[in-house]
């Protein structure tokens, strides 16, 4: 017989008999739980499985507890998303208990998954990171903050469908359920301003989805420590170590997508998760395009073996000869300088350097950096050999001088012409700067002579010697700023410097950073870590560019 939980509220939730019936919900399995207790149930009308989330005794006698209940009903259950858990009904027994009704889900929360090797390959992995943040950029869009982003939160079913969970303490504009000088959230996956108890906004979400991508793609969480204290302590002084990532083969744009999530400073995020889940997207195609390529040109397997076994011993021989010979390539030293179709190009050798403000040391792999910005000579090779216009004001009694007046666009389109590509902040900084984190490329002193600024004119783009990076790179300093490809959220700032462009651009729009001055300021002093943002169709005559080749 179905006990009516409403003659058993006095009874401890986790001790009731079952089968038991709260309204039309048959509880036929206790699944666990804490403050709240959760069964796997049946809808009786209509036959459906669900989940029914019951508050306990304790709970109900904690108006907080409270609160946060009513607020993960009153929020989620307002939220339609593919990703995110459905809550179908709320409601009481006749002593007052809280109940929850919830979509039923099978699999397991994306802790288990990490800890049990189900996560799957790196294809796999950012799959999950992006029905994440899409389900983010859905809630943020709500105006929701879900302030407690983590592996349990995220539930993960047999098919991979992701859904996001427990919007205990979401925030929304008009309900905030914090007490001053509190915290609410995990430790590990809290913001800064979160831990100092600030005011917060949906950036925090953007912090903690770092912390967590983080984790998913390393295996391990990227801040420890034995107490509260020392994990706070991190979090607000301590840059991430980001080498585990590398070292679990994370492709460099995506280990630049963690750093940035997890910035100290709110304003250095990416300001919302379209662009969070543009940049993953555009990262799992990056993996998929060379195999689809590999499919397409692949010969078809031979139907039937070779006839003569003749064959086997020559073969074998032509494959030790082309093992010798590509092992001899793999080890021979690199050239410092090679010449391309569209000029010198020098070698930023494999290893680590020092990073940022703080030097935090970063491992790439080697990589061919033009020596020069693309000058407007080849800049018309390039206009002439795909029936494009040149650049507005081009000035074609220059060549020498650096190509600008082009978008982020354009200069993708030459580099791929050129066989070449943009470069990544690290890439740009790591040629810029060289191994031992010197604050110029030519050394620690600010000197304005190395370098072509404050002088509002541009100059050839093989000038200044004496201002060369360590690897010989030319004028990374001063001269033109040079696109790097990698999203970048505007500030409130930034998007008002550019109010006069039209039509004005908007904060979803995509951004993307510039870096290394030009010949309009005078010398800054964190010019060879910091960056600004532009929208991706601004161009100007001091934006130029230069290329990056990957070695094989």
């Amino acid at each position: 017989m179905v006990q009516d939980l409403s003659s058993l509220s006095h009874v401890p939730r986790a001790l009731i008999q079952l089968p038991a019936r709260i309204g039309k919900y048959e509880l036929q399995e206790f699944l666990g739980g804490g403050m709240s207790h959760v069964y796997r149930a049946v809808d009786t009308v209509i036959g459906r499985p669900v989940a029914v989330k019951i508050l306990t005794q304790t709970a109900s006698q904690d108006e907080e507890a409270k609160a946060r209940f009513l607020t993960e009903a009153r929020t989620a259950g307002n939220l339609t998303h593919e990703n995110v858990i459905s809550i179908y009904d709320f409601g009481c027994d006749e002593e007052h208990g809280l109940y929850m009704v919830m979509e039923f889900l099978q699999g397991e929360d994306l802790r288990g998954a990490i800890r049990n090797g189900h996560t799957g390959d790196l294809s796999k992995k950012l799959r999950i990171a992006i029905q994440v943040a899409r389900a983010l950029e859905y809630v943020h869009k709500a105006r929701i903050i879900h302030r407690d982003i983590k592996p349990e939160n995220v539930h993960i079913n047999a098919a991979g469908v992701v859904k996001l969970m427990d919007f205990g303490i979401a925030k929304t504009e008009d309900l905030s359920m914090t007490r001053a000088g509190y915290v609410l959230g995990t430790p590990y996956y809290m913001a800064p301003e979160q831990v100092r108890g600030e005011k917060i906004n949906d950036l925090v979400d953007v912090y903690a989805f770092g912390i967590l991508l983080f984790e998913l793609l390393a295996g391990q969480k990227p801040i420890s420590g034995d107490t509260v204290e020392r994990i706070f302590y991190s979090i607000l002084n301590e840059p991430l170590d980001l080498a585990p990532l590398v070292a679990a083969g994370t492709p460099q744009p995506v280990v630049d997508l963690v750093a940035a999530c997890t910035a100290k400073k709110p304003a250095d995020r990416p300001q919302n998760f379209g662009l969070v889940a543009a940049a993953l997207e555009k990262a799992r195609d990056g993996l998929d395009a060379p195999t689809q390529a590999l499919t397409q040109v692949s010969p078809p397997a031979a139907s039937a073996p070779p006839a003569r076994p003749a064959w086997l011993i020559p073969g074998i021989a032509v494959l030790c000869v082309l093992a010798a010979v590509g092992l001899y390539f793999a080890l021979r030293p690199l050239p410092k300088v090679i010449a391309t179709s569209t000029g010198a190009m020098v070698l930023v050798p494999a290893g680590e350097f020092a990073s940022g403000g703080d030097k935090q040391r970063i491992s790439l792999p080697a990589f061919y950096i033009d020596r020069t910005e693309v000058p407007n000579a080849e800049y018309a090779k390039f206009c002439r050999a795909t029936n494009r216009p040149l650049p507005e004001r081009f000035s074609a009694d220059r060549p020498d001088y650096p190509v600008v007046n082009v978008t982020i666009e354009e200069a993708r389109s030459f580099a791929a012409w050129a066989g070449k590509r943009l470069p990544k902040p690290l890439e740009w900084e790591k040629a810029a700067r060289g191994t031992d984190g010197r604050a110029y490329p030519w050394g620690n002193q600010q000197d304005p002579t190395r370098a072509n600024v404050d002088t509002h004119q541009l100059r050839p783009v093989d000038g200044y010697p004496a201002g060369a990076s360590p690897f010989g790179a030319l004028q990374m300093v001063g001269n033109v700023w040079e696109f790097v490809d990698q999203l970048r959220a505007p500030s409130p700032e930034a998007l008002q410097s550019f109010s006069k462009l039209k039509p004005p651009p908007r904060a979803d729009e995509p951004w993307y950073m510039i870096r290394g001055q030009s010949c309009g300021e005078p010398l800054l002093d964190a010019v060879i870590w910091e960056s600004a943002p532009v929208p991706a169709r601004w161009k100007d005559i001091y934006i130029g560019f230069r290329c990056v080749k990957s070695v094989p």
